[in-house]
């Protein structure tokens, strides 16, 4: 699966959730570790788990498996690694907070729209 297919399925997944403002970074050129970051928001940790968990379930299906995740326990932050994407679930506050759009404003950046995925 390309780079921007996972990405796009990520997202896709997030959305079913009812994420918001769902951001595609393109970090391909721009971090050696990554090629997209997804990044979302969810108004409780309650649905930031439910993002990540079917996030998790939906690229299952795929045989696609995070080779990394953390921050589920709290719930405020969940990165989820999928090598060639990370996925970056927050809660509304702490995305407002740690602001890794402003942090990697070098990054073309797309707002994810349901029903464009590849």
């Amino acid at each position: 699966m390309k780079a921007k297919e996972l990405a796009d399925r990520i997202a896709a997944a997030a959305a079913d959730k009812k994420a918001r403002d769902i951001l595609l970074l393109n970090m391909a050129e721009l971090s050696p570790v990554t090629d997209y970051f997804m990044i979302c928001s969810a108004q409780s940790s309650t649905q930031v788990r439910a993002i990540a968990d079917n996030i998790e379930d939906k690229l299952a299906e795929a045989g696609v498996l995070p080779a990394h995740k953390e921050g589920y326990t709290e719930g405020s932050w969940i990165l989820m690694d999928y090598g060639d994407c990370v996925a970056h679930i927050f809660r509304e506050g702490e995305r407002d907070f740690y602001n890794l759009e402003q942090l990697w404003a070098d990054a073309p950046s797309e707002s994810y729209q349901e029903g464009t995925e590849a």
